[in-house]
């Protein structure tokens, strides 16, 4: 046990809040859904990156290497200033969606470097050009840009030319739960002396200007020497806090209120407001900062002169604990030495725990991918509030109301109330949750921190969340919209993790989940089974323009569609709730009505997605290959043949079982087998259940042998979804051969591009046109393991298709975790593909080594697109890594199923069950 398997079982125990404070401040609070009071909804232009200097936030905070507490009441971060911008650096800038050719996109360059889950130990780095900051180039430049056209990135406007930046690491170390060591080096890059202005920022969320009940908070300065100053804070809530600055600074105070004279032409009731220091540091106004030391902002204002090539270090405290001495800024804990000597051992203890969780088969760099996945995961987490009841009242669209306003979104999400801690997609162009990109996070998440993961997963079922319906909540800009169920497949995982490293799965949890995921389970039921013939519907799912139309819209051609990818979702939910069914039935009877009903459910959907003929099915026969089937008004169908991402979900639904539960319970088996004999039917299009594989097991499975191998013969073709950095999202093929499709006198069509897409479906940044995405990846490496434990070496696959190189299952899963593998790691030249053609990136010493995990990548070369800093899903790479370093075939077929993820528990003897299952 390391010293942060120590804070993780204080924690789970409650005995210390070692995860109160954490980097839960959103890297932009501008531009969201929570700020929009607009009348059409128009949520970036009505909060904009100018105006967030000057005006106060309603939900919620933003800033650069942030920290809050757990209700963000009290939030630090750091502001700069390199004497030539118009503004302080104090957040990130980036692009709304109308003004980049690519979307929304952030225009800055940090790195989250390090984390523990408790943060006791945390870093980060973000680059600072010295010359002023392009805001007008970017946005400029880009708005004149088209889709076909590459990003204008920061690189490309010489902002960091002759490498005139500083590199800003900001450090922060936990000595108790509440009292926290803030470090910030400055290294200036350039050939020359430089000037930065450092403004490490404390400010107190601004809850009284809503809440006339709220009590108003202060901050002021109690000691200032040459030595030091002090700050004290106060909050009913919190109780007292001090900011300890070492070294003579000035401490500069105003107000986190709005300057309603800049933003609404209405005169200020104080002279010191928000963007108070902003105006003082770099207009020189210096009556914008409150000379009685007091307010809700503060800042001390350090001025270095760096030599090229130097570096300077800062050294503050945010604690409970009040000075011990007098006033002269001295307590329990000094600076120097001591202040050196504990961040150091922080350090030391984040390592070892790293080294304890790295598998040691892995290379340096494989652990550094590795390190810095889990790192961008545990920055991204932070306070989310949002009160969907209070914002439609405060907005004049109170549901309850006969005379008001029409809300744009989420007007039937008013039992909604958020305010917790959540694992964000990223802090930036995602400040939001996304429920389905949560079920990803919690895959890697759990390599680390299994407890977070669990909270997680029952958070997005809470009545709070969840809709009285039974829909898990989407996101912020549509609540109502419907992400893949991966929920269960999460929530059995996690469970199984967590047993293994307990010793005892814990039940009253996974028995809460399970009963909320009926709900929506049934929910997708009565809701997307249009005909009650068992094939889904769904609409978005997740997969934005991958096909012919917008699925979210009502179709050019009238009716509806049919989805495979839908169907095959409810197939694998289906399986994940038998999986919990049968683990609960192990001590509970009670449950044991419920595994015959998903084992029955499974089926019917697993033979709808089979059966050809007359209907026009799914599966279509000539090309070997699922597809989404269009029912138009006339009774009249056809298969859309698109070769996408939709027609491999179906091999994704594919669960091996090890019979315990039926060897337990015989009665249990015996009206399975029943309903089996008494429906031929069912079984005579996909994997026969009955059919036993390696060990006894028993596969649920849509597809079975015949058809697995040939959707896994395009699959693996490189010349289709195969490539050198694992499996794009189109079909390769589609290049040469674009699929059309008329209606009404206009033409659709899909074509292959690795890139982007060059539609505006989605908007600006609508890209499943053929990269290659990081989450159905790992569901593919996953079934593909579930196979193997049920086949093993009897069936064995071309590896490229036509290569002559015959692979097991267990081999292809490997195969494309190690192509995976290559988006970020180093080659034999030393280049990264996820770089690309950034020169900066893959060759200058001081870039190379920091990584950006991005939304999905290069269908051709790997290289990052989209959202640069959503570790999100793209951090399952870690898991990824983590599985085939502990994995062996071996291991696969002799351990229960769950060696397709959890490679990381302890070995069992052969006569017990991780599964309990049929």
């Amino acid at each position: 046990m390391t010293a942060e398997h120590d804070r993780l079982s204080a924690a789970r125990n409650q005995e210390t809040p070692w995860k109160k404070w954490g980097p839960y401040l959103s890297e932009r609070q501008w531009g969201t859904v929570r700020e929009d009071y607009s009348e059409g909804g128009d949520a970036w232009n009505y909060f904009t990156h100018d105006q967030a200097r000057s005006r106060a936030y309603r939900w919620g905070e933003d800033g650069i290497a942030g920290i809050a507490d757990d209700q963000q009441r009290l939030c630090f971060a750091v502001a700069l200033w390199n004497g030539q911008d118009s503004i302080l650096k104090e957040r990130l800038f980036g692009l709304t969606n109308s003004e980049g050719n690519h979307g929304e996109d952030v225009k800055e360059y940090y790195f989250y470097l390090d984390s523990t889950p408790t943060h006791s130990y945390m870093k980060y780095l973000y680059k600072y050009p010295q010359v002023a900051f392009p805001y007008a180039d970017l946005v400029q430049t880009s708005r004149q840009r088209g889709r076909a056209e590459f990003e204008y990135e920061l690189l490309d406007t010489g902002a960091f030319n002759e490498n005139r930046y500083f590199d800003v690491f900001v450090e922060y170390a936990k000595t108790t739960p509440e009292e926290i060591l803030v470090q910030i080096t400055v290294e200036n890059r350039g050939p020359d002396t430089a000037e930065i202005h450092v403004l490490p920022t404390l400010w107190f969320r601004n809850q009284w200007s809503w809440h006339n009940q709220a009590a108003r908070p202060s901050l002021q300065q109690i000691a200032a020497t040459q030595e030091g100053s002090i700050v004290k804070g106060v909050d009913e809530e919190l109780g007292e806090r001090y900011l300890y600055c070492a070294g003579a600074a000035p401490l500069l105070f105003t107000e986190n209120e709005t300057n309603t004279q800049r933003i609404f032409g209405v005169a200020n009731p104080t002279p010191y407001v928000k963007d108070g220091i902003n105006n003082f540091v770099v207009q020189g106004q210096t009556g914008a900062v409150n000379p009685a030391q007091t307010g809700t902002k503060v800042a001390p204002h350090y001025r270095l002169q760096i030599p090229a090539g130097g570096k300077q270090v800062l050294q503050l405290r945010l604690t409970d604990a009040p000075p011990t001495t007098g006033g002269n800024g001295k307590s329990s804990l000094s600076f120097g030495a001591p202040f050196a000597a504990a961040m150091d051992g922080k350090r030391r203890e984040c390592d070892e725990f790293y080294q304890a969780i790295t598998p040691p088969k892995l290379s340096a760099d494989e652990a550094n991918v590795m390190r810095q996945a889990l790192a961008g995961m545990l920055w991204s987490k932070q306070f989310y509030h949002y009160d969907v009841d209070r914002w439609l009242e405060e907005r004049g669209s109170d549901p309850f109301k006969p005379s008001r306003k029409l809300a744009p979104r989420n007007d039937q999400w008013h039992h909604m109330f958020n305010g917790d801690i959540i694992s964000m997609p990223d802090k930036w162009e995602y400040p939001w949750y996304a429920a389905w990109d949560l079920a990803f996070h919690v895959i890697a998440l759990t390599l680390v921190d299994a407890d977070f993961g669990k909270q997680q997963l029952k958070l997005m079922l809470r009545e709070r969340y969840m809709h009285p319906n039974g829909q898990i909540p989407a996101y912020e800009w549509n609540f109502g919209d419907v992400n893949p169920p991966v929920h269960a497949w999460a929530t059995i995982f996690t469970y199984r993790l967590d047993k293994g490293q307990q010793g005892a799965g814990d039940k009253d949890w996974l028995k809460s989940c399970f009963q909320k995921l009926l709900l929506n389970f049934t929910w997708w039921v009565n809701r997307k089974d249009r005909s009650g013939r068992n094939v889904f519907e769904g609409g978005f799912l997740g997969l934005d323009n991958i096909g012919v139309f917008d699925r979210s819209a009502p179709l050019p051609t009238g009716g509806y569609l049919e989805q495979a990818d839908g169907t095959a979702w409810m197939a694998l939910f289906c399986q994940n709730m038998l999986d919990i069914a049968g683990e609960l039935a192990m001590t509970d009877p009670d449950y044991e009505d419920m595994v015959l009903k998903f084992t029955e459910h499974f089926l019917w959907i697993a033979s709808s997605m089979g059966h050809v003929g007359e209907n026009c099915g799914m599966w279509d026969e000539e090309d070997g290959f699922y597809y989404d089937v269009l029912r138009l008004p006339n009774g009249e169908s056809q298969r859309l043949k698109v070769r996408s991402m939709v027609g491999l979900l179906p091999l994704c639904a594919a669960t091996a079982f090890d019979g315990v539960l039926l060897r337990k319970q015989p009665a249990l088996g015996k009206r399975l087998l029943r309903f089996l004999e008494q429906r031929p039917e069912i079984r005579a299009a996909i994997h026969d259940p009955m059919q036993a594989g390696v060990n006894g097991r028993h596969l649920a499975s849509i597809l079975d042998e015949t058809r697995l191998r040939r959707v896994l013969a395009k699959m693996l073709d490189e010349n289709e979804f195969l490539s050198e950095f694992g499996l794009r999202s189109l079909s390769k093929f589609h290049a040469d051969h674009p699929y059309m499709f008329e209606t009404g006198g206009q033409m659709y069509g899909v074509g292959y591009l690795p890139a982007e897409s060059d539609s505006g479906m989605f908007g600006g940044n609508s890209n499943w046109r053929g990269p290659i995405w990081m989450p159905v990846n790992a569901l593919v490496i996953r079934a593909l393991l579930q196979y193997y434990t049920f086949y093993g070496d009897n069936l064995q696959v071309e590896c490229p298709t036509g290569s002559g190189q015959m692979m097991n299952l267990y081999q292809v899963a490997e195969e494309i975790g190690r192509r995976l593998g290559n988006i970020f790691l180093q080659n034999e030249a030393g280049q990264r593909a996820v770089f690309g053609g950034a020169e900066k990136f893959q060759n200058d010493p001081h870039w190379r080594d920091y990584l950006q995990f991005y939304e999905y990548f290069h269908g051709d070369n790997g290289a990052g697109l989209g959202a640069n800093h959503q570790t999100g899903w793209t951090g399952i790479i870690a898991r990824i890594m983590h599985l085939f370093a502990t994995l062996t075939p071996a291991k696969a077929l002799a351990e229960s199923k769950q060696a397709y993820f959890n490679a990381d528990t302890k070995p069992r003897p052969a006569t017990e069950s991780l599964a309990g299952t049929p």
